[in-house]
């Protein structure tokens, strides 16, 4: 059967992560990454603006399918949303295999690669909490509350992301479920319609009783 022939930005970013691991980052140059992807200079830069920009091939598709999914969304599926749209970074490095572990590396020992991901991370993370203060408009606080909820979700997904990468866990999709009901719970628990206060009082506990009835028959 035969193959489709991989695209020159395919080669490129092929070579650049082969070049990469065995030389180093620093040690390797745009015009090494164009002759081993046997393509020219300027074929380089025509898809990619930098050497640094190769380690993240995806981040723009990525963005534009996290954006469609939470525009999806609203307040009533506002959990399975966020959910989902981290999810899809989240397969996206996992299906990546060695190239996403190759990319750690080079982010962990590179301080420009480590700079251009967490300007990627601000991103993500800014999408989340467009999102999540466009569902609660009516809320004061939403502004502030989307801001930390897109926090603890970016959060959530990379402490299980990295700990794939370290070899910490075998199943990553099961260990972003568990973060994200950790992040979520708290979130929900809040804004549930049953609110139960403890206060000391003299009055007795039918008078109590009948006080927490009326409140909640006027509620």
């Amino acid at each position: 059967m035969s193959t489709v022939p991989a695209s020159a930005r395919d080669r490129l970013v092929a070579a650049a992560f082969d070049l990469f691991d065995v030389r180093g980052f620093d040690e390797t140059t745009v015009d090494d990454i164009a002759r081993a992807a046997g393509v020219g200079r300027t074929t380089f830069f025509r898809h990619f603006g930098s050497k640094e920009a190769v380690i993240f091939p995806e981040h723009d598709e990525l963005l534009a399918r996290i954006a469609a999914r939470l525009d999806a969304g609203d307040a009533d599926s506002r959990d399975s949303a966020v959910t989902e749209a981290a999810r899809l970074v989240l397969r996206y490095y996992v299906g990546e295999g060695d190239r996403a572990r190759i990319r750690y590396r080079l982010i962990s020992s590179v301080p420009v690669l480590k700079t251009r991901e967490i300007a990627s991370i601000r991103q993500y993370q800014s999408l989340f909490a467009r999102a999540l203060s466009g569902w609660t408009a009516d809320d004061p606080d939403a502004v502030l509350r989307a801001e930390l909820l897109a926090s603890a979700i970016v959060t959530a997904h990379n402490h299980v992301l990295r700990r794939w990468l370290r070899g910490e866990v075998d199943d990553p999709e099961d260990a972003f479920g568990h973060a994200m009901s950790v992040v979520l719970e708290p979130v929900t628990q809040a804004g549930g319609e049953t609110t139960v206060v403890v206060v000391r009082t003299g009055a007795a506990p039918d008078q109590v009783a009948a006080a927490v009835q009326r409140a909640l028959r006027s509620s």
